[in-house]
């Protein structure tokens, strides 16, 4: 690895650590880096991957005052998370890196559409539990969704996430982001520890975008916790609505 590649490789870790806590989408910087650098592309996804996953747990270090009183969700919603992240993973390995091309840009727009009519939705959710409905089993299986296509690739998977939690979950904002940081987490970790054992992972890459990731993901965490709700949502909007775009044009 030359210095330039390095310093590039570090500096993409740390802007995808602060986007990864604050929105999602991170990936989206340091896996077309590591393309740039010659890395084939089950090598880069891999590697990338491996790398991002200290950032995540760095982001949701940084979010942990917000994770108070969320342990149940935690459980329950962490247990779907990493089946789905070890599901994906395995799917990343078997599968043609295309298999999802086509349907991602349209899930994250989904997220998008979701996240900007959820003060809305969560009024009608908030009616139907007072009436007596259960919500907890599709968020349950949602969150497995979302965590296999983050297991398998991940971009803008923090803004699917989010919008889940945030249709399904009566809660702050801030609260649900620092829950998702932890889901992330969750999802790449396990998705990470598979790709070590049995996956190419190149190491120096995978290493440099870690530091750069970790630093990131305590800026993220400062910067994020600072937006209001109207802001936080605006910005997750916007950044998924991007991603989106920039997928569907290839």
């Amino acid at each position: 690895m030359t210095p330039v590649e390095g310093v590039a490789i570090l500096g993409a870790g740390l802007a995808a650590g602060t986007v990864n806590t604050i929105v999602g989408s991170g990936s989206l910087i340091t896996f077309p880096t590591l393309l740039a650098f010659g890395y084939a592309p089950v090598m880069a996804n891999v590697s990338n991957t491996v790398g991002l996953v200290p950032g995540s747990i760095s982001g949701a270090v940084g979010y942990r005052r917000e994770l108070v009183g969320q342990r149940d969700r935690v459980l329950s919603l962490g247990a779907a998370a990493l089946l789905g992240g070890l599901t994906g993973g395995i799917l990343l390995l078997a599968l043609p890196a295309s298999a999802f091309e086509r349907i991602v840009p349209f899930l994250i727009l989904l997220a998008c559409l979701l996240i900007a009519i959820q003060p809305r939705l969560s009024r009608a959710l908030v009616r139907r539990r007072q009436e007596g409905a259960n919500h907890f089993w599709p968020l349950l299986a949602t969150v497995y969704l979302t965590g296999i296509y983050g297991g398998y690739f991940g971009a803008a998977q923090g803004v699917i996430l989010i919008a889940l939690l945030s249709v399904f979950l009566s809660d702050d904002l801030q609260r649900l982001n620092g829950l998702k940081n932890v889901l992330t987490t969750l999802v790449n970790g396990v998705a990470a520890i598979l790709f070590i054992i049995v996956a190419p992972v190149a190491w120096q890459a995978a290493i440099v975008l870690a530091v750069g990731a970790i630093g990131g993901g305590q800026l993220g965490a400062l910067i994020g916790r600072r937006l209001s709700p109207l802001v936080l949502r605006s910005v997750i909007i916007v950044v998924g609505t991007f991603v989106a775009i920039r997928l569907l044009l290839g």
